[in-house]
């Protein structure tokens, strides 16, 4: 990208002159946290940069919060990102002179990575390769690490080849992530090329980020690739970084994903933009149970089990020796079976595919310890200034409750108050409204709750998909609303992720999962897909609320990539 410095993953944002600094916009704290006056004119370019190894905590309106962790400073030094580069940021845009401490601190925490490397040994055993001989007696004496041990071998320790996912693991855990120098076992060879006319008969090359995003998870098939992750927007082409990297890594694959009709978007995407045929590709779904060279399955399927404490009868899928690579679609709604069996098939090349790593349950250190670190990352809005993903307007709409709805709020227990706020029935008046004033747009009105989203479909007219709909008829509706026979669609949180609306303008969130950040990215990715029109995204908040309060935590995420929530009062 034009005016970007090269990186080994993909490209760092540029820093500006000093000269152009007189109001620096950081301030650097001792105890790690980083403050951003987000009025000065150089505020978006230290936003961009901070990104790089640092995560926003809260968004108030003058002064942003960054704070760097253990776990961003692994992802920059895996993807590639310097650490002198990071020093630079910090003094370039510090209004006072960095802490010696947290210097000290960001060197000491950055160099952990790499400072353990994990190599094969023999048929049955790896070595983990620890120079310094503190650390080494530090982890030898570890007692969750001390059963997984199995010998010594010059400066290295031996553990055994099946053990690898759970050193890993608990590596990461004690503050040593471990560089995976393994390699993979060969799955069976796949011939697959990238058309350069898709069936449609529409021209079709990799996007310059696509094309790096593939590069740096392959790394030249070197031991240092093969694992990792890819984060771009919704709308990005994430589906295509896949394939990008199949055609790099030419081995039969199985693809997970959250749902049926996302397994057969990918399906019509493999068939439509590579040289594979129908009979070389699976679905493995509660509908069909087919196992293919190219194998599309669902996260539900893998997890099934007939009781609580049943097996898992399909978890075995991922355990088969073909497969050369697997893909984790929405790799951050990984469950935690798939977690575990992820842990015994390190063997494998693991691609995870998200808009944003950032996990609810707290699991973001399982994925960079079991798929793999951070690879690639685009901003958001770099893209939408490239025209890859469509303009976007976010605007928080607060409306009041009713007298008698504030009364029962107030007394409430406390886990009861959001549902509450989030059900407000002022808030189906202001979806008539919004879409009576939207005549030319396809909305999509988005919402937690079944029954207040039947509510809003019963009143407004307006046809209805949940957990309940049939496979068929989502995709019938799917295929209406595309073909712009349907204009406006109700949907739960099945839609969250992995479909397909690319003329999908307007979105209306009516409820969320209470401060999920990345449920309120992957909202607002259902209408990022590059249309003549600017997308718009409303987010209907019950006024002086429980849910007022979630709502500021779900907007973090997009306010880290320069999204700005304009916030209005209905009927004020």
């Amino acid at each position: 990208m034009a005016g970007l410095d090269e990186a080994p993953g993909g490209s760092l944002p540029e820093l500006p002159d000093e000269g152009g600094l007189s109001e620096r916009p950081l301030i650097v704290q001792s105890d790690g946290t980083l403050l951003l006056e987000v009025s000065s004119p150089v505020a978006a370019a230290a936003r961009d940069a901070l990104c790089c190894f640092a995560q926003l905590e809260r968004s108030p309106e003058y002064m942003h919060t960054y704070r760097i962790s253990a776990l961003s400073l692994w992802n920059a030094a895996a993807a590639g990102v310097p650490l002198p580069w990071i020093e630079r940021v910090l003094k370039r845009f510090s209004r006072y002179p960095v802490p010696e401490l947290v210097s000290r601190d960001l060197r000491e925490q950055f160099s952990r990575f790499g400072r353990t490397r994990l190599k094969r040994w023999d048929g049955r055993y790896l070595l983990l390769e620890v120079e310094d001989p503190a650390v080494r007696l530090e982890l030898e004496r570890l007692p969750e690490l001390a059963p997984l041990w199995a010998g010594e071998a010059g400066e290295g320790l031996l553990v055994a080849a099946e053990a690898r996912g759970a050193l890993k693991k608990a590596l990461v855990r004690h503050g040593w992530p471990a560089e995976d120098l393994c390699g993979y076992s060969a799955g069976e060879p796949l011939e697959l090329r990238l058309l350069e006319t898709t069936r449609s008969g529409e021209p079709f090359s990799l996007r310059q980020y696509q094309r790096e995003a593939a590069a740096a998870f392959h790394a030249g098939g070197g031991p240092r690739g093969g694992a990792g992750v890819v984060v771009l927007p919704c709308g990005a082409g994430k589906t295509i970084v896949g394939l990008a990297a199949m055609e790099c890594v030419k081995m039969s694959t199985l693809i997970l994903s959250t749902n049926t009709v996302a397994v057969h978007q990918w399906r019509d995407e493999i068939l439509d933009r590579t040289g594979l045929d129908a009979t070389q590709i699976g679905e493995y779904t509660g509908q069909r149970k087919e196992v293919r060279p190219v194998t599309i399955a669902t996260y539900q399927m893998l997890t099934y089990r007939e009781s609580r404490e049943g097996p898992f009868e399909h978890l075995e899928l991922l355990r088969r020796a073909q497969w050369g690579l697997i893909i984790y679609d929405e790799v951050h709604m990984l469950p935690a079976p798939v977690f575990r069996a992820t842990a015994e098939i390190q063997v494998r090349r693991r691609l995870g595919l998200t808009a944003t790593l950032v996990r609810e349950d707290g699991r973001e250190d399982d994925v960079f310890a079991l798929i793999g670190p951070k690879r690639y990352e685009v901003p958001w809005k770099v893209l939408e200034h490239k025209g890859y993903i469509a303009q976007a307007t976010c605007c928080e709409v607060r409306v009041a409750m009713s007298e008698s709805l504030r009364m029962e709020h107030a007394l409430a227990p406390r886990r009861d108050r959001f549902r509450l706020a989030a059900e407000n029935p002022k808030k189906v008046h202001l979806v008539e409204e919004l879409i009576e004033n939207n005549p030319d747009d396809q909305i999509l009105v988005i919402g937690q709750y079944v029954a207040q989203l039947e509510e809003v479909a019963g009143h407004l007219k307006l046809p209805l998909i949940t957990g309940k709909t049939p496979t068929r008829e989502r995709e019938r509706l799917y295929d209406e609303f595309r073909s712009g026979r349907l204009r406006v669609l109700v949907v739960s949180k099945v839609a969250n992720f992995a479909i397909d609306l690319p003329d999908a303008s307007l979105a209306i969130q009516i409820s969320g999962t209470f401060g999920s950040r990345q449920e309120e990215a992957q909202r607002l990715g259902r209408i990022l897909r590059p249309k003549t029109r600017a997308a718009r995204f409303y987010s209907i908040v019950s006024r002086d609320s429980a849910e007022q309060e979630f709502a500021a935590k779900r907007q973090l995420f997009l306010v880290e990539q320069g999204y700005r929530y304009r916030i209005v009062d209905w009927g004020a």
